[in-house]
């Protein structure tokens, strides 16, 4: 079975910098984000791996490690946000208590996707792709990107719907800042390979692509392993997004991972939009996922809401969704069972 924690109004989130933290001119706005969080009804801790970065990281993998581990074993803290992603998580893993983590949310994505995903499929515990801490130091905040409190509130036995966004951000515009953080300016399209209305469900696993790639062939990447205990060898349907691939490296990460087994019994893929993607000889990403989708048979949907180009919507790693999308536009029903 799948384990799943529960967000309350006044409990208090640990914030730690498992991959990047924040150098000394962006410490406002990391204060900022503290600020939002405290005025939406939650208390903060922070570590003091937020406060600095070099060579890549907050600190050494031990270090960070460390942080993260207390973090979870602090019963004053009741649920761990990291400041955002960065690089080298993946460095941490062998050092992190995976047999000691109590039941809390941990959320964000990118580089963090790589300790939601090991810690779903090594313990069964849910974990939540979404917003990082920094993305939600808004004023205001969008539909789509509020829905985190809803997902992360829903109590085992209950489902939460998600639509696909109206608008999202083509680019980042820092000196220009809105109430919601981003610049949602251009429309929102779901796509399928069909071209046609899919509907499909399974668990949900996946992440960011660049960085979770690296978890096949580890023992923190064992997908057959966790659907024979966690979820009975339900199907799964996999959510991507490509931080910086161009078509052919996406590919080959795509092979690589069906190689590896992590495509056996796979109901389903969604894909989040992204300005990567880059064609290679006329060879593009829609080309990627058509190869995919027959090689596979199964249904692929793509330029969804996940990933660098918010808003995104909000994923539960080990999750049952149903998932509907037709004529640009899409749905997630996640059933916390």
């Amino acid at each position: 079975m799948i384990y799943y924690p529960l967000l309350s109004k006044g409990e208090t989130i640990g914030i730690t910098a498992p991959s990047s933290g924040a150098p000394e001119q962006l410490h406002p706005v990391v204060r900022e984000a503290e600020e939002r969080m405290k005025k939406r009804g939650f208390h903060t801790v922070i570590g003091h791996t937020v406060w600095s970065q070099n060579k890549a990281a907050s600190a050494s993998p031990k270090l960070r490690a460390k942080e993260f581990n207390s973090m979870m074993k602090e019963q004053s803290i009741h649920h761990i946000v990291p400041v955002w992603g960065g690089e080298l998580l993946i460095e941490m893993l062998e050092y992190t208590d995976f047999k000691k983590l109590d039941k809390k949310w941990i959320m964000g994505y990118s580089d963090t996707s790589v300790l939601l995903l090991a810690i779903t499929l090594k313990t069964g515990l849910a974990t939540a792709h979404g917003p990082n801490f920094v993305d939600v130091r808004g004023e205001l905040m969008d539909e789509t990107t509020a829905k985190w409190m809803e997902v992360l509130s829903a109590r085992e036995g209950e489902s939460v719907v998600q639509s696909a966004s109206s608008c999202y951000q083509k680019e980042w515009d820092h000196a220009n800042p809105t109430s919601c953080i981003f610049h949602l300016t251009e429309k929102t399209e779901w796509k399928t390979i069909s071209g046609k209305e899919e509907a499909f469900s399974g668990r949900l696993l996946g992440g960011c692509l660049d960085v979770i790639r690296h978890l096949a062939g580890t023992p923190y990447g064992n997908v057959k392993e966790f659907r024979e205990q966690f979820t009975l060898d339900e199907p799964v349907v996999w959510y991507f997004e490509n931080d910086q691939m161009n078509a052919t490296e996406l590919r080959r990460t795509l092979v690589q991972l069906k190689l590896a087994g992590w495509f056996t019994e796979c109901a389903g893929i969604l894909f989040g939009r992204s300005s990567a993607n880059e064609p290679v000889d006329h060879y593009t990403v829609e080309d990627v996922y058509s190869v995919l989708a027959e090689e596979l048979n199964i249904p692929i949907v793509y330029d969804i809401d996940c990933g660098h180009q918010p808003p995104q919507m909000t994923f539960v790693n080990g999750a049952f969704a149903e998932i509907t999308a037709s004529n640009g536009w899409g749905k997630v029903e996640q059933f916390f069972t």
